[in-house]
Protein backbone atom coordinates (compact mmCIF):
# COMPACT_ATOMS: atom_id res chain seq x y z
CA UNK A 1 0.00 0.00 0.00
CA UNK A 2 1.35 3.45 -0.94
CA UNK A 3 1.96 5.81 1.94
CA UNK A 4 2.29 9.55 2.05
CA UNK A 5 2.85 12.25 4.64
CA UNK A 6 0.55 15.21 5.15
CA UNK A 7 1.05 18.25 7.38
CA UNK A 8 -1.85 19.61 9.42
CA UNK A 9 -1.89 22.86 11.41
CA UNK A 10 -4.60 23.26 14.04
CA UNK A 11 -5.60 26.89 14.59
CA UNK A 12 -5.69 28.83 16.81
CA UNK A 13 -2.56 27.74 18.61
CA UNK A 14 -3.67 26.98 22.17
CA UNK A 15 -1.43 24.90 24.43
CA UNK A 16 -4.27 23.94 26.79
CA UNK A 17 -6.45 22.66 23.96
CA UNK A 18 -3.51 20.80 22.43
CA UNK A 19 -2.67 19.15 25.76
CA UNK A 20 -6.34 18.17 26.11
CA UNK A 21 -6.38 16.78 22.58
CA UNK A 22 -3.15 14.76 22.83
CA UNK A 23 -3.41 13.76 26.53
CA UNK A 24 -0.52 12.60 28.71
CA UNK A 25 2.24 10.82 26.77
CA UNK A 26 0.20 11.43 23.57
CA UNK A 27 -2.08 8.53 24.54
CA UNK A 28 -4.99 9.92 22.49
CA UNK A 29 -2.80 10.18 19.40
CA UNK A 30 -1.62 6.62 19.95
CA UNK A 31 -5.24 5.45 20.10
CA UNK A 32 -5.90 7.06 16.70
CA UNK A 33 -2.63 5.68 15.25
CA UNK A 34 -3.47 2.13 16.33
CA UNK A 35 -7.02 2.18 14.94
CA UNK A 36 -6.27 3.88 11.60
CA UNK A 37 -2.80 2.43 11.04
CA UNK A 38 -1.14 5.83 10.70
CA UNK A 39 1.84 7.57 12.32
CA UNK A 40 1.19 10.95 13.93
CA UNK A 41 3.99 13.30 15.04
CA UNK A 42 3.45 16.79 16.36
CA UNK A 43 5.31 19.83 17.53
CA UNK A 44 2.88 22.28 19.10
CA UNK A 45 -0.05 22.75 16.78
CA UNK A 46 1.78 21.35 13.74
CA UNK A 47 1.04 17.68 13.00
CA UNK A 48 2.56 15.26 10.49
CA UNK A 49 0.40 12.27 9.56
CA UNK A 50 1.86 9.32 7.63
CA UNK A 51 -0.24 6.52 6.13
CA UNK A 52 -2.54 5.68 3.25
CA UNK A 53 -4.47 8.54 1.63
CA UNK A 54 -7.79 7.38 3.03
CA UNK A 55 -6.43 6.79 6.54
CA UNK A 56 -4.84 10.25 6.54
CA UNK A 57 -8.17 11.82 5.57
CA UNK A 58 -9.81 9.99 8.47
CA UNK A 59 -7.08 11.05 10.92
CA UNK A 60 -7.26 14.70 9.78
CA UNK A 61 -11.04 14.79 10.21
CA UNK A 62 -10.84 13.26 13.69
CA UNK A 63 -8.04 15.58 14.87
CA UNK A 64 -10.00 18.63 13.70
CA UNK A 65 -13.16 17.47 15.45
CA UNK A 66 -11.29 16.64 18.64
CA UNK A 67 -9.48 19.99 18.61
CA UNK A 68 -12.86 21.71 18.37
CA UNK A 69 -14.22 19.56 21.23
CA UNK A 70 -11.12 20.25 23.33
CA UNK A 71 -12.16 23.89 23.70
CA UNK A 72 -15.39 22.87 25.47
CA UNK A 73 -14.88 19.53 27.22
CA UNK A 74 -12.18 17.27 28.60
CA UNK A 75 -11.34 14.83 25.83
CA UNK A 76 -11.44 11.20 26.97
CA UNK A 77 -10.61 7.86 25.33
CA UNK A 78 -14.37 7.43 24.89
CA UNK A 79 -14.51 10.59 22.73
CA UNK A 80 -11.71 9.19 20.58
CA UNK A 81 -13.47 5.85 20.23
CA UNK A 82 -16.79 7.43 19.26
CA UNK A 83 -15.19 9.72 16.67
CA UNK A 84 -13.34 6.73 15.26
CA UNK A 85 -16.71 5.07 14.72
CA UNK A 86 -17.37 7.84 12.20
CA UNK A 87 -14.11 7.20 10.40
CA UNK A 88 -15.50 4.77 7.82
CA UNK A 89 -13.43 5.68 4.80
CA UNK A 90 -16.45 6.30 2.58
CA UNK A 91 -17.78 8.86 5.05
CA UNK A 92 -14.66 10.85 5.76
CA UNK A 93 -14.23 14.01 3.71
CA UNK A 94 -12.63 17.17 5.00
CA UNK A 95 -15.11 19.75 6.24
CA UNK A 96 -18.87 19.81 5.70
CA UNK A 97 -19.88 17.50 2.86
CA UNK A 98 -22.94 16.79 0.82
CA UNK A 99 -23.04 13.31 2.33
CA UNK A 100 -23.05 14.76 5.84
CA UNK A 101 -25.81 17.20 4.96
CA UNK A 102 -28.02 14.21 4.14
CA UNK A 103 -27.52 12.64 7.57
CA UNK A 104 -30.60 12.21 9.71
CA UNK A 105 -30.38 14.54 12.72
CA UNK A 106 -32.58 13.75 15.73
CA UNK A 107 -33.22 16.48 18.28
CA UNK A 108 -33.87 15.48 21.88
CA UNK A 109 -33.62 17.18 25.28
CA UNK A 110 -29.97 16.09 25.39
CA UNK A 111 -29.26 17.84 22.08
CA UNK A 112 -28.73 16.74 18.51
CA UNK A 113 -28.07 13.09 17.81
CA UNK A 114 -26.64 11.64 14.58
CA UNK A 115 -25.56 8.19 13.54
CA UNK A 116 -21.91 7.30 14.03
CA UNK A 117 -20.54 5.40 11.08
CA UNK A 118 -22.22 4.25 7.89
CA UNK A 119 -24.41 1.56 9.47
CA UNK A 120 -25.95 3.80 12.13
CA UNK A 121 -26.57 6.56 9.58
CA UNK A 122 -28.22 4.12 7.20
CA UNK A 123 -30.31 2.68 10.06
CA UNK A 124 -31.69 6.10 11.03
CA UNK A 125 -32.50 6.94 7.42
CA UNK A 126 -34.33 3.64 6.93
CA UNK A 127 -36.41 4.15 10.07
CA UNK A 128 -37.50 7.54 8.74
CA UNK A 129 -38.50 6.03 5.38
CA UNK A 130 -40.05 2.64 6.26
CA UNK A 131 -42.94 1.47 8.44
CA UNK A 132 -41.25 -1.73 9.65
CA UNK A 133 -37.52 -1.87 10.37
CA UNK A 134 -35.14 -4.49 11.70
CA UNK A 135 -31.88 -3.68 13.50
CA UNK A 136 -29.85 -6.84 14.07
CA UNK A 137 -26.45 -7.11 15.70
CA UNK A 138 -24.46 -7.33 18.94
CA UNK A 139 -24.99 -5.26 22.09
CA UNK A 140 -23.39 -1.83 22.09
CA UNK A 141 -24.05 -0.99 18.44
CA UNK A 142 -26.75 1.58 19.28
CA UNK A 143 -29.61 -0.27 17.58
CA UNK A 144 -32.03 0.09 20.53
CA UNK A 145 -30.83 3.53 21.66
CA UNK A 146 -31.27 4.99 18.17
CA UNK A 147 -34.72 3.40 17.85
CA UNK A 148 -35.77 5.10 21.11
CA UNK A 149 -34.36 8.41 19.82
CA UNK A 150 -36.45 8.08 16.65
CA UNK A 151 -39.52 7.31 18.77
CA UNK A 152 -38.97 10.40 20.92
CA UNK A 153 -38.49 12.58 17.83
CA UNK A 154 -41.68 11.17 16.25
CA UNK A 155 -43.67 11.86 19.44
CA UNK A 156 -42.33 15.38 19.89
CA UNK A 157 -43.02 16.29 16.26
CA UNK A 158 -46.53 14.77 16.58
CA UNK A 159 -45.94 12.17 13.87
CA UNK A 160 -47.30 9.60 16.34
CA UNK A 161 -49.58 9.80 19.37
CA UNK A 162 -47.77 7.31 21.58
CA UNK A 163 -44.69 5.17 22.07
CA UNK A 164 -45.10 1.47 22.85
CA UNK A 165 -42.18 -0.49 24.27
CA UNK A 166 -42.37 -4.26 23.93
CA UNK A 167 -40.06 -7.04 25.04
CA UNK A 168 -40.44 -10.80 25.45
CA UNK A 169 -40.09 -11.78 29.11
CA UNK A 170 -38.27 -15.03 28.38
CA UNK A 171 -36.58 -15.26 31.75
CA UNK A 172 -40.00 -15.40 33.40
CA UNK A 173 -41.27 -17.88 30.84
CA UNK A 174 -43.92 -15.29 29.89
CA UNK A 175 -45.66 -16.28 33.18
CA UNK A 176 -45.71 -12.74 34.52
CA UNK A 177 -48.57 -13.42 36.93
CA UNK A 178 -46.09 -14.75 39.47
CA UNK A 179 -44.26 -11.41 39.63
CA UNK A 180 -45.47 -8.70 42.07
CA UNK A 181 -46.95 -5.37 41.00
CA UNK A 182 -48.99 -4.07 38.09
CA UNK A 183 -48.21 -4.88 34.45
CA UNK A 184 -45.60 -2.13 34.05
CA UNK A 185 -43.83 -3.25 37.23
CA UNK A 186 -43.94 -6.91 36.19
CA UNK A 187 -42.21 -6.27 32.87
CA UNK A 188 -40.09 -3.34 34.11
CA UNK A 189 -36.83 -5.31 34.67
CA UNK A 190 -36.85 -6.50 31.07
CA UNK A 191 -37.31 -2.99 29.66
CA UNK A 192 -34.68 -1.19 31.73
CA UNK A 193 -32.42 -0.35 28.73
CA UNK A 194 -35.38 1.29 26.97
CA UNK A 195 -36.32 3.26 30.09
CA UNK A 196 -32.73 4.44 30.55
CA UNK A 197 -32.64 5.80 27.00
CA UNK A 198 -35.99 7.57 27.49
CA UNK A 199 -34.89 9.13 30.78
CA UNK A 200 -31.73 10.42 29.12
CA UNK A 201 -33.62 11.96 26.20
CA UNK A 202 -36.74 13.32 27.92
CA UNK A 203 -35.88 13.53 31.61
CA UNK A 204 -37.22 11.33 34.41
CA UNK A 205 -40.24 13.44 35.39
CA UNK A 206 -41.50 13.85 31.83
CA UNK A 207 -41.19 10.14 31.12
CA UNK A 208 -43.11 9.28 34.30
CA UNK A 209 -45.91 11.72 33.38
CA UNK A 210 -46.13 10.31 29.84
CA UNK A 211 -46.36 6.78 31.25
CA UNK A 212 -49.14 7.90 33.62
CA UNK A 213 -51.07 9.36 30.67
CA UNK A 214 -50.48 6.18 28.60
CA UNK A 215 -48.60 8.20 25.98
CA UNK A 216 -45.68 5.89 26.66
CA UNK A 217 -46.88 2.34 27.16
CA UNK A 218 -44.93 -0.64 28.43
CA UNK A 219 -46.21 -4.03 27.31
CA UNK A 220 -44.90 -7.59 27.46
CA UNK A 221 -45.10 -9.25 24.06
CA UNK A 222 -47.54 -11.88 25.34
CA UNK A 223 -50.13 -9.15 25.98
CA UNK A 224 -50.06 -7.69 22.46
CA UNK A 225 -52.37 -10.31 20.98
CA UNK A 226 -55.66 -8.96 19.61
CA UNK A 227 -54.56 -5.32 19.48
CA UNK A 228 -54.17 -3.07 16.44
CA UNK A 229 -51.70 -0.24 16.97
CA UNK A 230 -52.40 2.92 14.96
CA UNK A 231 -50.46 6.22 15.10
CA UNK A 232 -47.81 4.63 17.31
CA UNK A 233 -44.06 4.16 17.37
CA UNK A 234 -43.51 0.58 18.51
CA UNK A 235 -40.17 -0.89 19.56
CA UNK A 236 -39.78 -4.64 20.02
CA UNK A 237 -36.47 -5.18 21.79
CA UNK A 238 -34.61 -8.49 22.30
CA UNK A 239 -36.59 -9.96 19.39
CA UNK A 240 -34.22 -12.94 19.17
CA UNK A 241 -36.16 -14.32 22.15
CA UNK A 242 -39.51 -14.34 20.35
CA UNK A 243 -40.95 -17.52 18.89
CA UNK A 244 -41.98 -17.63 15.23
CA UNK A 245 -45.64 -17.33 16.27
CA UNK A 246 -45.00 -14.36 18.55
CA UNK A 247 -43.12 -12.26 16.00
CA UNK A 248 -45.74 -12.96 13.34
CA UNK A 249 -48.42 -11.88 15.83
CA UNK A 250 -46.45 -8.71 16.65
CA UNK A 251 -45.88 -7.71 13.03
CA UNK A 252 -49.56 -8.09 12.21
CA UNK A 253 -50.47 -5.64 15.02
CA UNK A 254 -48.91 -2.70 13.16
CA UNK A 255 -51.66 -0.32 12.05
CA UNK A 256 -51.99 2.87 10.00
CA UNK A 257 -49.68 5.76 10.81
CA UNK A 258 -47.36 3.54 12.84
CA UNK A 259 -43.65 2.77 12.69
CA UNK A 260 -42.20 -0.42 14.16
CA UNK A 261 -38.56 -1.13 14.95
CA UNK A 262 -37.55 -4.67 15.84
CA UNK A 263 -34.11 -5.11 17.40
CA UNK A 264 -32.18 -8.16 18.48
CA UNK A 265 -28.96 -10.15 18.47
CA UNK A 266 -29.28 -13.61 16.93
CA UNK A 267 -26.11 -14.75 18.76
CA UNK A 268 -27.78 -14.21 22.17
CA UNK A 269 -30.87 -16.44 22.04
CA UNK A 270 -32.30 -17.48 25.44
CA UNK A 271 -35.16 -19.62 24.13
CA UNK A 272 -35.34 -23.34 24.94
CA UNK A 273 -33.25 -25.27 22.41
CA UNK A 274 -36.29 -26.88 20.76
CA UNK A 275 -37.81 -23.48 19.86
CA UNK A 276 -36.64 -21.56 16.79
CA UNK A 277 -35.96 -17.85 17.20
CA UNK A 278 -38.70 -15.80 15.59
CA UNK A 279 -36.13 -13.18 14.60
CA UNK A 280 -33.92 -15.68 12.73
CA UNK A 281 -36.99 -17.06 10.96
CA UNK A 282 -38.53 -13.70 10.02
CA UNK A 283 -35.31 -12.41 8.48
CA UNK A 284 -35.61 -15.16 5.87
CA UNK A 285 -39.39 -14.88 5.44
CA UNK A 286 -39.46 -11.11 4.87
CA UNK A 287 -36.14 -10.47 3.13
CA UNK A 288 -37.80 -9.62 -0.23
CA UNK A 289 -40.87 -7.76 1.07
CA UNK A 290 -41.00 -4.12 -0.08
CA UNK A 291 -41.39 -1.46 2.62
CA UNK A 292 -39.43 -3.39 5.26
CA UNK A 293 -35.84 -2.38 6.02
CA UNK A 294 -33.01 -4.45 7.45
CA UNK A 295 -29.80 -3.13 9.03
CA UNK A 296 -27.15 -5.60 10.13
CA UNK A 297 -24.59 -4.37 12.64
CA UNK A 298 -21.31 -6.08 13.51
CA UNK A 299 -18.38 -5.65 15.86
CA UNK A 300 -17.01 -2.58 14.08
CA UNK A 301 -20.23 -0.72 14.94
CA UNK A 302 -19.86 -1.19 18.73
CA UNK A 303 -19.78 2.25 20.37
CA UNK A 304 -19.02 1.16 23.91
CA UNK A 305 -15.59 0.70 25.51
CA UNK A 306 -13.06 -0.48 22.88
CA UNK A 307 -12.64 -3.72 24.87
CA UNK A 308 -16.31 -4.53 24.24
CA UNK A 309 -15.63 -4.34 20.53
CA UNK A 310 -12.68 -6.70 20.84
CA UNK A 311 -14.74 -9.13 22.95
CA UNK A 312 -17.48 -9.22 20.31
CA UNK A 313 -14.89 -9.86 17.57
CA UNK A 314 -13.27 -12.64 19.63
CA UNK A 315 -16.63 -14.38 20.08
CA UNK A 316 -17.44 -14.01 16.38
CA UNK A 317 -14.07 -15.52 15.42
CA UNK A 318 -14.44 -18.39 17.91
CA UNK A 319 -17.95 -19.28 16.69
CA UNK A 320 -16.80 -19.10 13.06
CA UNK A 321 -13.87 -21.47 13.77
CA UNK A 322 -15.75 -23.92 16.02
CA UNK A 323 -19.13 -23.87 14.27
Amino acid sequence: MNTETVELVLEPEDNNRLANLCSQFNSHLQQIEKRLNVDIANRGNQFKIKGSTEAIQAAEAILKKLFSEAEKVTVTPEHIHLFLQEANIEDVIDGDTAAESNDVVIRTKRGELKGRGANQKSYLKKIMENDINFGVGPDGTGKTYLAVACAVEALQSEKVRRIILVRPAVEAGEKLGFLPGDMAQKVDPYLRPLYDALYEMLGFERVEKLIERKVIEVAPLAFMRGRTLNDSFIILDEAQNTTTEQIKMFLTRVGFGSTAVITGDITQIDLPSEKMSGLKHVLKVLEKVNGISFTFFDAKDVVRHPLVQRIVIAYENYEREHG
